[in-house]
């Protein structure tokens, strides 16, 4: 891959592939590959916006069994975890079990907001799990088939649970936590990042696809 306009030599385009992949930061991998920082960063930058525009383009429906969550991510200021936590942004995911992860930042975790990007992502009569967030009470009325799991009494029965989406929530945050803060007008890039490393891994073919 060579970026236009680059003067990164194709060399040094490898090398920052390699370590873009690793997760390396882009200062360190500046360091470690003999580049300006500011090139690094830029070179980052713009891997994520190719990567942004590919996942979106690819974005297709779910079907099948679909686990469906909301989560929320950064924030400078202190304040509780979870719903309502201050100064954090709010991330809506769905995952078909067995395939791919799709993400989205959201302005609330309402239903007004929730409901209709499943509507739109989920085929009808595809299953639906979710926890027992009241956002999700109206699924129990649409064309699919809902099945959601209290937490504050278990975290699966048998088939009944959203393990796989709370898993990529575990490895997104992660993976973001070694940048001690995003600039919000940039956060849907990385968010697609973690997104697309879930659903393309592991490294090897990571390094393909871009």
């Amino acid at each position: 891959m060579r970026l236009k306009h680059s003067k990164l030599s194709h060399f040094q385009t490898n090398r920052l592939l390699e370590q873009f992949v690793a997760g390396t930061p882009a200062r360190t991998a500046a360091a470690l590959v003999g580049v300006n920082k500011i090139s690094a960063t830029n070179f980052y930058h713009r891997l994520r916006e190719i990567i942004y525009d590919k996942l979106l383009e690819e974005a297709g429906e779910l079907a099948g069994e679909v686990e469906v969550d909301e989560s929320y991510f950064g924030g400078v200021r202190k304040g509780k975890r979870g719903r309502g936590a201050a100064g954090k942004v709010p991330v809506f995911g769905l995952l078909k079990r067995g395939g791919k992860v799709f993400t989205i930042a959201v302005s609330d975790t309402k239903s007004d907001t929730l409901i209709p990007i499943i509507a739109c992502k989920v085929q009808p009569d595809s299953i639906v799990y979710t926890d027992s967030y009241r956002s999700y009470d109206v699924l129990d009325i649409t064309d699919f088939h809902h099945f959601r799991i209290n937490h504050s009494k278990l975290f699966a029965d048998r088939g009944n649970h959203i393990n796989g989406i709370e898993n990529f929530w575990n490895q997104a945050k992660r993976h973001l936590r070694k940048y001690n803060g995003i600039p919000k007008k940039n956060f849907d890039l990385f968010l697609k990042e973690c997104e697309w490393r879930f659903n393309y891994g592991p490294p090897n073919q990571l390094l393909k696809t871009i």
